[in-house]
């Protein structure tokens, strides 16, 4: 019996050292063989080599001089990434909606792109669409005190479309367009 329950113990000491060590190591040399740049999480750095972001996890921006993102339910925190889960008719998520309408000037004539107003599913979406990206020139030019054309040029040049050989609805990234605005100025 003694020695079944060794056997027993070696078998789930062995399977444990597979599936948690060899596994995870083989994993993971996989990916810094094939796919560095994102297995590394696709790290932004300034000039000094310091990293200051990353393109895949948004960052929270309320300055008037950069872009925004789309609402964070956690307070772009990617330790703790998730929605707000609240329903469609809760008045918590219509009084923040109706917040960032008023703080963005919308009207029904000059409506607010979606994106601007509702989180998405993560929190962390570190893209917004082309059309809300546009809708904040005006105010990032005139906190700037530079030409619209200026800031809108950054925009049309900083557009991805997502889905590689599939074209789809275009995007900016927030963070890599707020560096180059930075470097406008």
């Amino acid at each position: 019996m003694i020695s079944s329950i060794f056997g027993a113990l070696r078998l789930a000491l062995f399977s444990i050292f597979v599936c948690c060590v060899v596994y995870t190591l083989f994993i993971w040399g996989a990916a810094q063989l094939f796919v560095p740049e994102s297995a590394n999480g696709r790290l932004i750095r300034n000039s000094a080599g310091e990293v200051i972001g990353s393109s895949r996890i948004a960052q929270k921006f309320t300055a008037d001089r950069y872009f925004h993102n789309r609402p964070s339910a956690v307070d772009y925190n990617g330790a703790g990434a998730g929605g707000s889960n609240l329903a469609s008719t809760s008045p918590a998520l219509r009084e923040r909606a109706e917040k960032l309408i008023a703080e963005y000037g919308a009207t029904a004539a000059n409506p607010l792109p979606a994106d601007l107003v509702t989180a998405s599913g993560s929190g962390l979406d570190p893209h917004i669409s082309l059309a809300a990206a546009r809708c904040q020139i005006p105010r990032i030019a005139e906190a700037r005190s530079v030409p619209e054309e200026a800031v809108g040029k950054i925009v049309r040049e900083s557009v991805s479309y997502p889905g590689g050989f599939i074209r789809s609805e275009p995007f900016v990234n927030v963070l890599e367009l707020n560096l180059k605005l930075d470097q406008l100025n």
